[in-house]
């Protein structure tokens, strides 16, 4: 007669732990800890042994303190980013310097985001994602108190701190969110709808403190990263406090069983990550989808990040002005992350995100071809009205077309390339209007919108899928 041993084991995560095994906490020792994750919902799983385990999520099915930091953590983001653009002239006058030395700005971030995208398998075949995130929070925190008091050597290395950061943490909260049973969809949706509230923010208040008058030994610019510092501050608490629950777990491990088991199974996990990846990496979907985010990203960056430069240089326009000229762009990106999301669901992701790109081609042309500065402007707010949805939707038919155990990777690795477009053609901008002028920034965003476009019509259907 066979004795069956029940063993039950916490999981203090959300549901999308099946997906995500940086979110698993393990509880009583089993043979092997990495076998007792369910692949689906809270099924008892049957070893090969006969030990039968019972996984039971101390959870609800919507954690709505999690998602409400991880939303937090894409507004800090676009606080970070929407500030820039309007600051670029105010950069250039204060450290004396051209276009070209912007660039290495936005050189030093796109290096952030490559590095994160290297060091992102290892760091998730290791680390739990309450430690992920923690470690992105605070470096952060860390480029942003920086910036006020450093000269430009140390001003530009703090770009690719923040960027390295922002990749660590929205990378994972993104991949997160997106392994929700419960509509992710709309959470998606909701937390980069808080990303481009963050840029609309960010143009305002970097705006308002630029042209007020200043009483502090630092530039009176360089006071808009005090606010980013307190922003950041309350990202790191966020942390802290909602995903406590895996910062100090060790991953795939009940407790400190073995030292000398887990010091022998580090290198074991870091080359299974490395060969997942590398495996991943042969897929051309995944490819499809990074090129359609690096262009998408790329022309939104491109367009946002130096219009208040085109428009004060190229079309006359007054700097106190046109400062808030972004604000426009961004406030139609968090309307369309706001209003079409469910229309986009409702009548089809991939046919509605292509009518989206040729609009905003459309638009583009509408802003390059006439002078009339309200003119542009409101085509470029229609323009973050129509790229609003690319980003949650994008990932929303990512998360459909990847196994479930290839989401972390897969996303992660999208996530990354798509915000190392946004940083790369903004520098490739500068290098090219440092001889031929900001004027080149039409036709640039013109073709990173239709490469878009053709990267997202390449992207293969949504097959039916069970799991």
């Amino acid at each position: 007669m066979t004795t069956t041993t029940t063993t039950t084991t916490t999981h203090t995560e959300a549901p999308a732990s099946a997906s995500y095994p940086m979110t698993e906490i393990g509880g009583a020792p089993v043979k092997d800890a990495e076998a007792s994750t369910p692949v689906e919902g809270d099924s008892p799983a049957e070893e090969a042994d006969g030990v039968v385990v019972v996984v039971v999520s101390s959870e609800p099915a919507t954690p709505f303190l999690k998602l409400i930091v991880a939303g937090y953590s894409f507004f800090c983001a676009g606080a970070n980013d929407g500030t820039l653009g309007p600051l670029i002239p105010y950069i250039i006058s204060s450290f004396r310097i051209g276009t070209g030395e912007i660039a290495i700005i936005y050189g030093t971030t796109f290096a952030g985001w490559f590095l994160a995208a290297v060091t992102n398998p290892i760091m998730t075949a290791h680390m739990t994602l309450g430690q992920l995130l923690a470690i992105g929070a605070a470096l952060q925190l860390l480029a942003h108190c920086l910036r006020p008091w450093s000269p430009l050597p140390v001003f530009c290395i703090a770009f690719f701190l923040q960027a390295l950061g922002m990749a660590y943490q929205d990378s994972h909260s993104n991949t997160f969110v997106s392994g929700l049973k419960n509509v992710p969809h709309r959470w998606l949706s909701f937390i980069h709808a808080c990303y481009a509230l963050g840029c609309f923010v960010g143009p305002l208040i970097a705006t308002a403190i630029a042209t007020t008058p200043n009483a502090m030994a630092i530039d009176g610019w360089k006071r808009v990263y005090l606010i980013l510092i307190g922003i950041s501050v309350v990202n790191c608490v966020g942390v802290l406090v909602a995903f406590r629950d895996s910062l100090r777990s060790h991953l795939n491990s009940p407790s400190s069983s073995s030292s000398s088991t887990s010091t022998h199974s580090r290198p074991k996990r870091s080359r299974t990550a490395m060969l997942d990846t590398a495996r991943l990496l042969r897929s051309r979907t995944l490819w499809l989808l990074s090129l359609f985010y690096f262009f998408s990203l790329g022309a939104s960056f491109t367009a946002s990040g130096w219009v208040v430069e085109f428009l004060t240089t190229v079309r006359g326009g007054d700097l106190k002005a046109i400062g808030y000229v972004p604000t426009g762009f961004y406030g139609g990106m968090l309307a369309g992350r706001t209003l079409l999301a469910e229309p986009t669901f409702r009548y089809g992701e991939r046919s509605m995100l292509l009518v989206y790109s040729a609009l905003c081609v459309a638009l583009q042309l509408v802003f390059w071809l006439q002078p009339n500065i309200v003119g542009s402007a409101v085509a470029l707010s229609f323009m973050g009205f129509f790229t609003g949805p690319f980003f949650a939707t994008g990932m929303s038919v990512a998360s459909k077309l990847f196994p479930r155990e290839s989401q972390p990777a897969a996303l992660g690795f999208i996530f990354v390339l798509a915000q190392a477009g946004g940083a790369l053609f903004p520098s490739i901008t500068g290098l090219i209007a440092t001889n031929a002028g900001v004027a080149v920034l039409q036709p640039i965003v013109l073709a990173l919108f239709v490469a878009a476009g053709i990267s997202w019509w390449l992207v293969p259907k949504v097959p039916q899928r069970n799991d």
